[in-house]
């Protein structure tokens, strides 16, 4: 099993830039397809992106691509998800999953970790 806590979350205006990070502890870290999600609220939680287990195959929300960047480093067990140009929409509690598949997959993942807040005021 794989535990996951991510932190990197704070408040930044419109434009800005914010980067997550994901630490995983458990096993097999390096089998895991990695993604990141998020909820606003009031809303459903929805897929942002997710990165393969060797990081070579990604995948993005429409709503983001282009401006986030999703990578890993399995010696560190860490999954990130870089934030450029940040939108007052982009506000929510973004949450790290873990599925272990090889390849990349937008749902059905097993764990999750507890979220961290992104605020973007305009």
């Amino acid at each position: 099993q794989v535990q996951l806590v991510e932190s990197g979350g704070g408040l930044v205006q419109a434009g800005g830039s914010l980067r997550l990070s994901c630490a995983a502890s458990g096993r097999f870290f390096s089998e895991h397809c990695m993604g990141w999600f998020r909820q606003a609220p009031g809303k459903e939680r929805e897929f942002v992106a997710a990165i393969n287990w060797s990081g070579t195959d990604t995948v993005y929300a429409n709503s983001v691509k282009g401006r986030f960047t999703i990578s890993r480093d399995n010696d560190k067990n860490t999954v990130y998800l870089q934030m450029n140009g940040l939108k007052p929409e982009d506000t929510a509690v973004y949450y790290c999953a873990g599925r272990q598949v090889r390849v990349v997959v937008r749902d059905g993942y097993d764990y999750w970790g507890q979220g961290t807040q992104v605020t973007v005021s305009s």
